[in-house]
């Protein structure tokens, strides 16, 4: 097994030399396994060990019960170690923690398996960086990675879930990945290692239990070396996964960042394989959510739709109170539901003003026959000494320089305005008049000449 395991390491670089590991344990089989096997494999992987044990207070006195064991087999199985070059290796030096799950999970508002495995990986990440270790190992094996691909069948999984649990994320590595509990069992056995027993294992009120004690050993009998095909299948599916995420991050890569989320062509997302089109709207969504991807297919299908339909202003309401917007040829990705209401009031001249989602700057400039932009324009200050900012209302309408006249609402439409910015676009009113409109540019009545004074007015978004 030690052969095995050390071969795994070296395939997938799980441990670069030099590197400094922190075992997790918790007392149990596996992990005193795991604890056991690194340290005999510092000799041929040259790295630093650290270990690192979790007091949860789920279970009465049996975690303080195996958080003693493992300070006992620490200091009695992992001392200095004297390899075959005549050097001494350094003994395990281990980090200790606790934490109450039950008053966590109340105060968290959630389950006490997930209260308890948040925790864990709270206080392993601590820990390792208070032993400067740039790795956590955890003793995850082959039946904990078929018990997770079956439970996630059963439940509806895509390709990703079946993968099973992945042999690196980020800095945890899982070096028993391969190897079988009766693996470790025979290995225990082999080294005469005592190890503690966690009664909520034998517990069949537990899913996973159910599944490790009534649907593995079937699956077993019907199929002997079942375990072993799982682990391979489940190698080939990463394998699979990680070649079609590398497609889609192609395809997210063309999306461009907007003032409060995220657009891209939707035609792009549309006219993409499904599986291509799935996996980019998860990227696009993880850089929208801080790395977060956790989206279901209903709302991904809703995603995807809205770039395959025809309704150029369709939305769909998202996780983390954000919303899935198709503006014209765009799919827009917001990080909030709607743009912040604007406040009507007067504009300073000259100055600036931040209203809703809006900063509006003024100054006093002489107009020279700039381009009159959209979000950029002049206008005179002979027609506008006086400019208030407000919401659109029913019935403005716009003549802009060189064009004819025409209600506000029907150029919003023609310049595709998304329809969820609108009543929020700033419009500069003078005497009653509508002088311009943040998105469409100034009206032709306020437009400053050539040689004239003017208000040099910018709207931007507030970041």
């Amino acid at each position: 097994m030690l052969k095995s395991m050390e071969t795994y390491i070296r395939e997938l670089s799980l441990i670069p030399r030099g590197s400094h590991v922190l075992c997790a344990v918790s007392g149990g089989a596996d992990s005193i396994c795991l604890l056991h096997a690194l340290y005999h494999l510092r000799e041929q992987l040259p790295f630093t060990l650290s270990a690192a044990p979790v007091d949860h207070q789920l279970r009465g006195e049996e975690p303080r019960r195996d958080a003693r064991f493992v300070e006992q087999f620490v200091a009695l199985c992992c001392g200095p170690q004297r390899v075959t070059d005549g050097s001494l290796l350094p003994p395990v030096h281990l980090y200790t923690g606790q934490g109450d799950v039950a008053a966590q999970a109340k105060l968290w508002g959630m389950g006490l398996e997930e209260a308890a495995r948040e925790m864990r990986y709270s206080f392993l990440l601590e820990a390792a960086q208070q032993a400067g270790a740039d790795l956590i190992a955890t003793a995850h094996t082959a039946n904990d990675n078929a018990e997770t691909i079956l439970f996630r069948l059963a439940r509806g999984s895509g390709l990703r879930g079946l993968g099973g649990i992945a042999p690196r994320r980020d800095n945890l590595i899982r070096p028993l990945l391969t190897t079988t509990r009766r693996e470790v069992e025979d290995y225990l056995f082999h080294y005469a290692l005592p190890h503690m027993e966690d009664s909520s294992n034998q517990d069949d009120n537990y899913t996973r239990n159910r599944i490790r004690h009534q649907v593995i050993p079937v699956l077993e009998d019907i199929s002997p070396g079942f375990l072993s095909r799982m682990t391979q299948t489940a190698a080939l599916l990463r394998s699979d996964e990680a070649f079609l995420i590398d497609q889609a991050q192609e395809l997210a890569s063309h999306a461009r960042t907007e003032e409060d989320g995220l657009s891209i062509q939707a035609a792009l997302l549309a006219q993409a394989p499904v599986p291509i089109a799935f996996r980019a709207i998860r990227c696009l969504l993880g850089k929208l959510w801080d790395g977060d991807q956790n989206c279901g297919s209903t709302h991904l299908t809703a995603i995807w739709n809205l770039c395959r339909e025809d309704d150029p202003s369709a939305q769909v309401h998202l996780p983390h109170s954000c919303t899935a917007r198709r503006c014209y040829d765009r799919l827009l990705l917001v990080s909030r539901l709607g743009p912040i209401p604007l406040e009507p009031g007067l504009l300073p001249l000259p100055g600036t003003l931040e209203t809703g989602s809006w900063r509006i700057s003024c100054q006093a400039q002489t107009y020279e026959g700039q381009p009159q932009g959209p979000w950029d324009f002049w206008l005179s200050r002979q027609a506008a000494a006086l400019l208030s900012v407000r919401p659109r209302r029913t019935g403005d309408r716009l003549t802009p320089p060189r064009r004819l006249g025409k209600s506000v609402k029907k150029w919003m439409i023609q310049e595709k305005l998304p329809r969820f910015q609108r009543d929020s676009l700033p419009v500069f009113e003078c005497g009653g008049a509508v002088a311009a409109v943040a998105g469409l540019g100034p009206d032709r009545a306020f437009s400053a000449l050539n040689g004239q004074g003017a208000w040099h007015i910018t709207v931007e978004p507030l970041s």
